[in-house]
């Protein structure tokens, strides 16, 4: 009787794959059965398409408009709290481009309610917490991980650095000498030039999507301007908060309600953020650097998150060049030609506007011609033929089975289900992906590509020497040189 082998896929990742596999056949104990099991080819097992129900939080809104997320999680004596608040980079002054970023950092470590920057830091190290604050372009965060026996201790700490940051002085002052210094050397980087470039052209240098920092800005901001950032956008009718760990639901709500309930809700005004030009021309772009190899980035505008067309762009992008090694860019660019030290490429849509299609890759100045050439083939290949049925069923499979790993632990659900509010996103948005994706064919990726993919109309940037291929780099289109101040 032939033996029947089970196999049971545990996980894989991408773009570096890592495969558990369990084996369980009763003809195993037969030593003769070893090599009929060892002669079974990998490529061709199959496997059950992976089936996960995560748990859903219970939400609740406090009396003050706060929205709390709770997941309890008994496993180990601990509690994590995270904080999304409505507040980013792009609702501050065009002339301080930083304070949004400053703010969520000297909430931290500028001391708050009654104790300094440096007694906080000197209590939480004690009980081994952990405390964060942060402000990115379109959102804040907190976060607070504690022992349970130290949460009422820690969490009067977060709740006073939510509430009453002191923003100290000298906290300021070190991290403006901080900022400064960054500015100074972040030219340093090709490739920290050529992405910072790429999107100050595709998105306008005067947009917040495209705006950095400058020394004069960074130097004009003081602790009042931290103060109004803070006392304009931090209000618990602004922020959503997720609880996970080891706490009982009753206990938990009361506590939040003592730390929470007496911070009163009042009214935002967002300042209004410019609409990103959705007609940006194409456009090839060059900024001299002393340097051996040639940093590439050539793409367009794309879409926002909540795009119908987000599932098959997402595949296609594994397909293009986000994949890893199975990738059409890297088997070409780099397996095929030899001519790219790094390739591949990203889909970064869009949360609250248009988002970005990026391709990028480092190659030898005399080869930058032929990079740009390869990738701009690529490009435009996608969106005239349709991908192989072996190219679609990897970059399905990918996903399918490693979407589990986006609710590997209770936080992890929690902090998924905020981000999905937060960007007015449905709450089953990641089952939906999932299902979508099952549901894609070739002709569905072949038509988001022709509709969503512009060959013809990309924003190149180069970083390198032009001596070794600014002639050849003038056969996309007229060359626009950026030059570099000392201050950029």
């Amino acid at each position: 009787m032939k033996p029947e082998y089970k196999f049971s896929l545990l996980g894989l990742m991408t773009p570096f794959v890592s495969i558990a596999i369990f084996v369980s056949a009763p003809a195993l104990t037969n030593a003769q059965n070893i090599p009929e099991l060892l002669s079974i080819d990998p490529r061709k097992m199959e496997f059950e398409p992976v089936k996960f129900t995560p748990p859903k939080p219970e939400r609740l809104i406090l009396e003050n408009g706060m929205i709390v997320y709770l997941l309890p999680d008994h496993e180990l004596p601990l509690i994590s709290i995270n904080v999304m608040v409505k507040t980013g980079a792009i609702y501050e002054p065009a002339d301080k481009v930083g304070l949004a970023g400053m703010t969520g950092s000297i909430m931290r470590t500028g001391g708050s309610g009654n104790r300094t920057g440096d007694e906080i830091d000197e209590a939480i190290e004690f009980i081994s917490a952990n405390i964060n604050v942060h402000v990115g372009s379109d959102s804040g965060s907190a976060s607070l991980d504690v022992l349970k026996k130290d949460l009422n201790f820690a969490l009067g700490i977060f709740v006073d650095m939510l509430r009453t940051p002191q923003f100290e002085q000298g906290k300021l002052d070190l991290a403006k000498k901080r900022a400064l210094e960054n500015i100074r050397r972040q030219n340093d980087r090709p490739s920290g030039i050529a992405s910072r470039e790429f999107y100050k052209v595709l998105y306008g240098h005067h947009h917040p999507y495209g705006r950095i920092s400058t020394a004069k800005g960074i130097s004009s901001i003081t602790r009042d301007d931290l103060k109004t950032f803070h006392q304009t956008y931090f209000h618990p009718n602004s922020m959503m908060l997720g609880v996970t760990g080891d706490f009982e639901r009753e206990e938990m709500i009361s506590t939040l309600r003592n730390v929470f309930g007496d911070w009163p809700k009042s009214d935002v005004t967002f300042p209004s953020v410019p609409p990103v030009n959705p007609n940006i021309k194409g456009s090839v772009n060059h900024v001299e650097k002393d340097v051996t190899q040639t940093h590439l980035r050539i793409g367009h505008l794309s879409i926002r998150q909540n795009h119908q067309d987000y599932f098959a762009l997402a595949i296609l992008d594994d397909i293009l060049g986000a994949g890893g090694f199975s990738s059409r860019l890297f088997q070409d660019v780099r397996t095929r030609q030899g001519i790219a030290y790094s390739v591949g490429s990203t889909l970064r849509a869009g949360n609250f506007d248009l988002g970005s299609l990026l391709l990028y890759a480092q190659t030898k100045s005399e080869t930058t011609h032929q990079a740009i050439t390869s990738m701009m083939a690529h490009l435009k290949r996608m969106s005239e033929e349709q991908v192989t049925p072996e190219e679609l069923n990897r970059a399905k499979d990918a996903f399918l089975n490693s979407f589990v790993f986006s609710f590997s632990n209770a936080g992890a659900i929690v902090s998924r289900l905020m981000s999905l509010e937060y960007y007015e996103l449905p709450s089953d948005f990641l089952e939906r992906y999932r299902d979508n994706v099952v549901k894609l064919t070739a002709d569905d990726l072949l038509t988001a590509a022709k509709t969503h993919y512009h060959p013809d109309n990309l924003t190149i940037m180069t970083v390198g020497k032009a001596q070794a291929f600014k002639k050849a780099l003038s056969t996309f289109g007229p060359v626009q040189i950026i030059p570099l101040t000392e201050e950029e």
